[in-house]
Formats: C-alpha cells, sequence, structure tokens
C-alpha cells in the first residue's frame, strides 16, 4: 500500500492539511492480517488509518521508545485497569480500533487527531494508551510506541496465555496469588461479578470449569483457534481470566461472556432477568458443541468427550411414538444430563405444627433409571431408561421446580446424597465391559449447585470441591468462604457434577 511521507514540524497544520490520503484498496495484498487476540479480529490497516493524518508532521508516529525515555511511563496506574468489560469506546460505543488508557481505565477510539483517544490525551493529561487487540502501549500525544519490560504484566492481565506444562501442572499442587490490593485468591476458584441478575450464570460457570478436561481444552486458544463462534472465543478468555495467577484483582466479571451469551441465545438468557440454571447449562453445553463442530452435532467435540452418556429407552407398544405398533420401540438417546423426579412434598404438619421437611437418598430417585420402573407421560406414553454409556463426568439435575398454569412452587425435599464414591451400581444395572465385568461406576461430586428461597425468588450457590486442598468452599457471586462437606449434603441440592473415578 503506497503511503505518503512527508516530514515536517508538529505545529505545521497546513501541511497536514494538504497531504492527500490514498484511498485502501479492498483486495491491497499489503494489508496484513493481525492474529486474532482477546477474540477480536485485527488488521493492521486500523493502525494505518490513525497514522495517515499523522505522518506529514509527525516523524515519531512510526518510533518507538523504550520505557527509561518515555516521561509518563510512571503515571500508569494498575488499580484503575480492568480488561473484564466489553471493548469499546466510551464516548461513540464503536468496538473498532479501541485504545485503553492506562490510567483511568477507559476505553477509547483511535490515537490520531480528532479521535476520542487523542483528545482524552490533550484534556485529562493521560498519556499512555493500550490497544487493546494486540497489547501495544503508546505515548499520546506524541504518538510513539513505548517498549518496556515493565509493561508485560498488563499485557498479560489483557490476554492470559498458559503452556502445555503449565496446564499439566494446575491440579498438582495447592496455589495461591496475591492481587494489587494484597488480598490472596485460589486462581482458578475466583468471585465473579453479579452484574445484577446474573447469579444462575456465575454458578453454572463455576461449574463448568470444575470439568479438568474442558478447562484444559479453553486454557489453550490454540485448540480453537479455526472456530469463529464469538461465544466460544468469549468462553476461553473467561477460562484463562478465572485462572490467571498473575491478575491485578482476586475476582472476575463475565461481562464480555454475558454479551456473547445474550447475542448467540436471541436475549434468552441476559444480565438483568434471572434464568433457570439447568435452562442455561443445557443451552451453553449444546452451544458450545455445536460451535466447535460447526454445526455437525454428531460429531465429537471435548464437550461430548467429557459429558456425554446414553440412554436405552423402551416405549411401550400403543403408546408414545409406539402407539401404531404391536411391539415396543427401543431407541438409545445420547444425554448430557438426567432429570431426577422427587417424590411429592407432604402437606401436613406435624404436632408441633412445623412443616415437615422430607428427604430422600439419592439412591432411590436414581432408581428412575434401572430399565424396570414404568414412566408414564401424556405426550411420550410409557417408557422405561436404562443407563448404556456412562459418562466421564455425570451432570444430574433434581427436579425441584414444579411450574402449573398459576404459579410456579418449590419442593423442599432433602436428597441424602454422599461426596464422595456414589456408587451407581448400588441402585442401577451398570454397562458391562468387553469381558463382561461391570465397568467403573464410582463417583465423587465436584460441584453442588443450590437454590435457597422461595420458588421465583431466593438466590443460587454452589459448592466446590478444590480438589488440590480435599476442601470444599461455597461460592455466592463475590463471596467465597470454606464450608464443611457436612453442610453440602444437607443443601437443597439443584445441579450436580460428578467426576468418574478411575479404577
Amino acid at each position: 500500500m503506497k503511503r505518503a511521507r512527508e516530514e515536517g514540524d508538529a505545529g505545521n497544520g497546513r501541511q497536514a492539511e494538504a497531504v492527500k490520503e490514498e484511498p485502501i484498496a479492498k483486495d491491497d495484498p499489503t494489508v496484513k492480517q493481525e492474529p486474532v487476540a482477546n477474540g477480536v479480529q485485527g488488521n493492521t490497516a486500523d493502525d494505518d488509518e490513525d497514522d495517515k493524518p499523522l505522518l506529514a508532521n509527525y516523524k515519531m508516529s512510526r518510533s518507538s521508545k523504550k520505557g527509561s525515555e518515555c516521561p509518563y511511563l510512571d503515571t500508569i496506574s494498575r488499580q484503575n485497569l480492568d480488561f473484564d468489560f466489553e471493548k469499546c469506546c466510551s464516548v461513540t460505543l464503536s468496538k473498532n480500533n479501541v485504545y485503553a488508557c492506562l490510567v483511568c481505565g477507559k476505553y477509547f477510539q483511535g490515537r490520531g487527531p480528532n479521535t476520542q483517544a487523542y483528545t482524552h490525551a490533550l484534556e485529562g493529561g493521560h498519556h499512555m494508551f493500550m490497544k487493546v487487540d494486540n497489547g501495544k502501549v503508546y505515548c499520546l500525544p506524541d504518538m510513539y510506541e513505548v517498549v518496556d519490560r515493565s509493561l508485560a504484566d498488563i499485557k498479560y492481565v489483557l490476554n492470559p496465555t498458559f503452556t502445555v506444562e503449565e496446564v499439566a501442572k494446575l491440579d498438582s499442587g495447592v496455589s495461591w496469588a496475591r492481587a494489587l490490593d494484597g488480598s490472596e485468591y485460589m486462581p482458578g476458584l475466583v468471585g465473579l461479578n453479579n452484574m445484577k441478575n446474573n447469579d444462575y450464570a456465575n454458578v453454572v460457570l463455576q461449574a463448568l470449569v470444575r470439568v479438568h478436561p474442558l478447562r484444559d481444552f479453553f486454557l489453550r486458544p490454540e485448540n480453537y483457534a479455526d472456530c469463529n463462534s464469538l461465544l466460544v472465543q468469549r468462553f476461553g478468555e473467561f477460562v484463562r481470566k478465572m485462572w490467571n495467577p498473575r491478575a491485578f484483582k482476586g475476582q472476575v466479571s463475565p461481562h464480555e461472556l454475558m454479551q456473547a451469551v445474550m447475542s448467540a441465545s436471541g436475549k434468552k438468557f441476559i444480565i438483568d432477568r434471572q434464568s433457570d440454571p439447568v435452562d442455561f447449562l443445557s443451552w451453553m453445553v449444546n452451544t458450545l458443541h455445536n460451535d466447535l463442530t460447526g454445526g455437525k452435532r454428531k460429531r465429537r467435540s471435548v464437550v461430548t468427550d467429557c459429558l456425554q452418556g446414553e440412554l436405552e429407552v423402551v416405549t411401550e407398544a400403543g403408546t408414545g411414538k409406539a402407539r401404531d405398533s404391536a411391539e415396543p420401540v427401543t431407541d438409545h438417546v445420547p444425554f448430557l444430563m438426567l432429570g431426577l423426579d422427587l417424590p411429592p412434598a407432604p402437606l401436613f404438619k406435624d404436632a408441633l405444627e412445623k412443616v415437615i421437611i422430607p428427604q430422600v437418598p439419592i439412591f432411590d430417585i436414581l432408581k428412575k433409571f434401572n430399565g424396570e420402573i414404568m414412566h408414564e407421560d401424556i405426550k411420550a406414553g410409557r417408557r422405561r431408561f436404562r443407563i448404556t454409556r456412562l459418562p466421564r463426568f455425570l451432570v444430574l439435575h433434581v427436579k425441584r421446580f414444579l411450574r402449573n398454569q398459576f404459579f410456579v412452587e418449590k419442593n423442599p425435599t432433602i436428597v441424602n446424597f454422599p461426596v464422595k464414591n456414589l456408587d451407581l451400581a448400588a441402585c442401577i444395572p451398570v454397562p458391562q465391559g468387553k469381558g463382561g465385568s461391570p465397568l467403573p461406576a464410582k463417583y465423587d461430586l465436584v460441584a453442588n449447585l443450590v437454590h435457597e428461597g422461595k420458588a421465583g425468588e431466593g438466590v443460587y450457590k454452589v459448592h466446590i470441591h478444590r480438589k488440590v486442598e480435599d476442601i470444599w468452599y461455597e461460592v455466592q457471586d463475590l463471596r467465597v468462604t470454606e464450608v464443611l462437606p457436612q453442610m453440602v449434603a444437607l443443601s437443597e441440592t439443584y445441579m450436580q457434577v460428578y467426576e468418574r473415578k478411575a479404577g
């Protein structure tokens, strides 16, 4: 791309106006594409467009200086930097060619004269700016790039990266990190900001990153570099930020991820309105799988490798899809989550006029999948279920809410479950291996989602097991506290994630 380059003084405004800009051809092979960073496609033409009005009068527009040569390097305020929010200009709301002011933390567009960043540098006296799609730092209005090793921590917070060796060591030892304010946090187990009513999403995201093969996959952007899905890119950024050991603060805001969720779901899941975590998890894992496979749902992905099992569904003759058949119809259906039915809650009170809170062992409600109990449904007919393939990570959904024409009721029944060694062989026939011996069917609980309060109200919490410490934590938005495993077992569980034990 041909450029007009003329030398002149910074004050020679007339000469700058006389410089004629040449249009950029759309098929110009000299316009090179920058690699994708933070899920944003960069283009060197963006920088060139900023530089065009500068080339005539600013010799330093293409120059760079070391940090020791820049008098404004010490004005950077890391406490004000927050790269979790959507990267758009705070004035024009444009997402193109955005720079972050390293002094106040606000986003502005462009860096040439008459741009928002340039104006902010003159009016606010803030001179250090970082381009958010490639991490380059510039001094405005002097227009030179600042190259200094002291900026490496800011670039890492903007776009955390992990090597294969670092990913392999995540679960090998107890690790704590220290934020700028001196507080300690656990990488991978940090609080999530509830921007308004997105606690339903926070608990699901906390549970998903406990599925360590899924976490390891998204910690390495190379694994999904060919995927153009914004949701996949934003989820990868979110996972890397959660596990960032050099973060400036011990919390993460899922704002950019939730913006991608709202767009991909057609505003079915938004920040301003609370939704059902079960619906959100089901949509999230199915959409990630669909985007990773390019819409070919029958292909394998890291989602199906971790969460997918298989059910044998037998529909009795004369009912449901077998209504025109004289024989039962058998289907093999893949699943990512199993729904468990609670027994009806009692309507009577005890002698002390206190409501009785019933309890049920999880093994009793898991018998739904033993292949013998008949389940009746008006539309689906009379069916029996049996698990024919166990997933590596088993997701269970306790159907605690009952919706009718008038309102939503919550079943307060307490489900008794073990946090370790849940043996499915004790309640259902488990699949057998090639030699005829039963396959491993013992599971350990890694995440337990809880709803506290009345139906349509209340809050969502999640209990997380940190394997390297063998300690349970309760996470509610930004609050992370240690909790006894006995308290986990007494909670009103709504959804659980179990990991199958080896052997």
